[in-house]
């Protein structure tokens, strides 16, 4: 399995729950009004249509976990900060699993 791992360049998962341990921020790129409807404790909301005005206030280093209703804004959010140098970027996918996952 390592060996079809490296051939195809996959990663292991990210561990979630270390990586928020690990100082990690949540930034869930959904709408204002989605994220005043539900949202994980302590995150940030930056909607993916602002995530380039708003990258500025993110540390280039820091963990970051992306989420959104299903994963498919964070994973092109992820793509975006990944551009512009963030070398700890992850798509942590719809907000409601993740936040299973983190507890």
């Amino acid at each position: 399995m390592d060996f079809l791992r490296k051939l195809f360049g996959i990663k292991p998962k990210p561990d979630f729950k270390a990586l928020v341990n690990d100082k990690a921020v949540i930034i869930d790129v959904r709408s204002k009004g989605e994220f005043n409807r539900g949202h994980i404790r302590n995150s940030i909301c930056i909607p993916l249509e602002r995530i380039n005005q708003e990258s500025h206030k993110l540390k280039k280093d820091q963990p970051i976990i992306l989420c959104c209703r299903s994963g498919s804004r964070s994973g092109m959010a992820r793509r975006l900060l990944q551009q512009k140098g963030y070398t700890q970027v992850y798509n942590g996918g719809g907000w409601m699993s993740l936040q299973n996952k983190i507890k």
